[in-house]
């Protein structure tokens, strides 16, 4: 679960403005943190099916998020694939 202060955090860094919760960038950034508290949950609960189906919904709509900007502008994609490590 994340916290208000690290989805503040997370807002302050990859946002526009510090209310800007709304940019793809900032969403894709709180999707990511999301998504790795969940695969570290699944790690040691590897029969949670539940939680598994969640993981796999949050990596669907995170991969709707970066198709979109991939498209509108392919100079930020690259920044947030940068910025959050995603592409190995």
């Amino acid at each position: 679960m994340i916290t208000k202060e690290e989805t503040q955090e997370l807002v302050r860094t990859h946002g526009k403005s510090p209310t800007d919760t709304g940019s793809a960038e900032v969403q894709i950034a709180i999707f990511s943190r999301r998504i790795s508290e969940l695969t570290e949950h699944l790690k040691s609960h590897v029969r949670d099916h539940s939680t598994r189906r969640g993981l796999l919904k949050l990596v669907g709509k995170r991969r709707q998020l970066l198709n979109y900007l991939m498209d509108r502008d392919i100079d930020r994609y690259r920044a947030v694939i940068e910025q959050l490590g995603i592409r190995k």
